[in-house]
């Protein structure tokens, strides 16, 4: 048995497709006289298009990631899944006025146009290779693509079997996917690691169907059928470690090769263990199985250094949703004497300490995602994160200090939150622009498939529907949507307009900011040397040497109340006066000063050490560069700006 394996756009171009590397393993190795190739669509369709039109690495990011909660790569193939260049393009632009910038318009419509020639192509490639069985993986924007492609393929080889599977068809949505597109004969639902091998199997043997988990097909008379899904998730030890064959290779001859640093994606764990226990309200990720399970250390560290050597690349992708602490002593340790330079970005919880922090940094984790969401302790109880206001930017504070490049958004819109939950973050924002800034203005939360606002309707969120571009995506009844849809409409909740306008100006301000604002602290044991440049604070330089001053400061390196640090100070400096009001008096000038940051009444400082490593940012050298060129002739070449 022959199988293709389909990776279409807008699968992300700088990473191979975990799902299908898993998948080839899979049928490589556990199906009898099956072998599998992975055909990877989505770099097929950089080349197809540059060749076309003007089309850049920035414009593909778009439609894979940055419209994704406006749906614009989903309709861009709608064209192709309806056989219609036109497919509802009035009603996209009707809505999508005003949200898109002009010359985006112009270019989504212009897709539209052309995308069913593109998908013409790849079906009747997909036919001439002459597979048995191709799959279709479905992840964030490949719906459509995907769909179009396996309809089309249906139309010109009708004995070939059509599968598809991934994130968009887990759980409701698959059953959906199944029932409304008849040129879909199955539909894989969660891990298909088991699933996809036994419907191989199965097809070849000619044995039903019915014991499959989570499969969708097909009774003799053609009606949908889903089986139960899988009462239990996988073992750790059931997850094979992807085949990245030809990734790279086709990567190297593809246009996209001078877009993007390419990564090995990695994975070391499933499911989240902090929401077993506490699933964040807003959070769908998981879909039907959050239990958290993870390899062994064994394992995860062979299959990590099998790749680099295998592939000879150093840049890695962990998607893990949660660290296994477990690895800090474990793996990352062995990555650190191994000698590899990886370089890795994986989720953490943001309440590490900074000795585990640091030894990310040693293994190579250069970009850490805590998940930080808010500054604010009472919202981020509504969210029920487990991590207080506080603790996040101690977070971004010891992030800096030890190297890590944090990546964090900031969310509104949650039931019960107030404008003065926010004013007090906001008025603080300019202490704060020489940390990380979130990667984008704050965003309104949206309503996610599996997340507990979507499941629980008494948590303030009712009269759901599926967000409006799955409406001029597809031709499908309104049940039907919401059965497939993973974002859905809702009424506004928390903070009005007035509030998010400011706090995303400041956050645009401290974006704007923030590659030339410096605020560190050395601590030479008598006496603390503060060092600051930021644009709201005139004062550069200053020190401490009060023994309370110096006892307070220490204890701030953790977030504490007044009291707290009161108690503390009196033991650490016997006899000075270290009472509540000279303690606050103490906070109060720290904070005029942006030293410390406060929230819901605890107080943290916000000064990372110095370290030499500061002396090598960029924008350090530029400033050297911008004193010595003022007598330079104007042709020596500019210094580039930091990304």
């Amino acid at each position: 048995m022959r199988v293709l394996l389909v990776n279409m756009p807008w699968s992300p171009i700088d990473l191979p497709s975990l799902a299908l590397g898993i998948l080839k393993r899979s049928v490589d190795e556990r199906v009898p006289g099956a072998s599998a190739e992975v055909l990877h669509a989505n770099l097929m369709f950089t080349d197809w298009i540059t060749e076309r039109t003007e089309f850049t690495g920035d414009d593909y990011e778009y439609y894979a990631l940055s419209s994704y909660f406006m749906g614009c790569g989903d309709w861009v193939f709608s064209s192709a899944l309806y056989d219609d260049p036109a497919w509802r393009d009035d009603e996209f632009t009707a809505t999508m006025t005003g949200k898109l910038k002009a010359a985006r318009m112009k270019m989504t419509r212009a897709l539209h146009r052309t995308v069913p020639e593109f998908v013409e192509m790849i079906a009747r490639q997909i036919v001439a290779d002459g597979p048995d069985v191709v799959g279709f993986t479905s992840t964030f924007q490949q719906n459509t693509a995907a769909l179009a492609a396996a309809r089309r393929v249906k139309e010109l080889a009708p004995h070939i079997v059509t599968v598809m599977g991934g994130a968009n068809c887990d759980g409701e949505q698959g059953a959906a996917v199944h029932r409304n597109f008849a040129f879909v004969d199955h539909v894989v639902r969660g891990e298909g690691e088991a699933a996809f091998p036994a419907l191989l199997t199965a097809l070849t043997e000619q044995t039903p169907l019915d014991d499959i988990p989570g499969l969708c097909h097909r009774d003799a008379a053609g009606k949908s059928v889903a089986n139960a899904m899988a009462t239990r998730p996988l073992p750790p030890a059931a997850i094979l470690p992807p085949d990245y064959s030809g990734y790279f290779e086709r990567l190297a001859a593809s246009v996209a090769r001078n877009w993007v640093e390419p990564k090995l994606v990695v994975e070391g764990a499933r499911g989240c263990w902090w929401g077993e226990k506490h699933h964040c309200t807003f959070c769908g990720l998981n879909g039907s199985f959050m239990e958290f399970r993870s390899k062994s250390p064994d394992t995860f560290y062979e299959e990590i250094m099998d790749l680099a050597r295998r592939h000879r690349v150093l840049d890695m992708y962990v998607v893990d949703n949660i660290l296994d602490m477990r690895y800090l002593t474990t793996v990352l340790p062995r990555i650190i004497d191994s000698g590899y330079d990886l370089r890795l970005h994986i989720e953490i919880k943001a309440n590490m300490k900074r000795s585990q922090l640091r030894t990310l940094a040693d293994a190579g984790l250069i970009y850490v995602q805590p998940g930080i969401e808010s500054l604010n302790s009472r919202v981020l109880d509504l969210m029920d994160k487990g991590v207080s206001g506080c603790q996040n930017i101690r977070m971004l504070r010891d992030g800096a200090e030890t190297g890590l490049s944090v990546a964090w958004n900031y969310l509104h819109g949650f039931p019960g939150e107030s404008t003065e939950d926010y004013d007090p973050v906001i008025a603080q924002i300019p202490a704060l622009e020489h940390l990380d800034p979130p990667v984008d203005l704050s965003a309104r939360i949206a309503i996610e498939r599996f997340s507990p606002y979507f499941e629980r309707p008494e948590l303030g969120f009712t009269g759901l529907r599926p967000e409006a571009h799955y409406r001029f995506t597809y031709d499908l009844p309104e049940e039907e949507l919401y059965a497939m849809a993973y974002v859905f409409e809702a009424p506004a909740r928390g903070i009005g307009e007035p509030t998010v306008g400011a706090l995303n100006a400041a956050l645009a301000d401290w974006k704007k900011h923030h590659t030339d604002a410096r605020l560190t602290h050395d601590d030479h044991g008598d006496r603390i040397v503060l060092v600051s440049r930021r644009r709201t604070f005139d004062w550069r330089a200053m020190e401490l040497t009060d023994p309370f001053e110096l006892a307070v400061f220490r204890l701030l390196d953790q977030p504490h109340s007044t009291q707290a640090l009161a108690r503390k100070a009196a033991a650490r400096v016997p006899g000075a006066a270290c009472g509540e009001e000279q303690v606050q008096e103490l906070l109060d000038s720290w904070l005029a000063l942006g030293i410390v940051f406060a929230d819901a009444g605890q107080y943290v400082h916000i000064a990372p050490a110095a370290v030499n490593e500061d002396l090598l940012r960029l924008d350090f050298m530029r400033h050297i560069h911008a004193e010595t060129d003022a007598a330079a002739p104007t042709e020596n070449a500019a210094v580039p700006e930091p990304a």
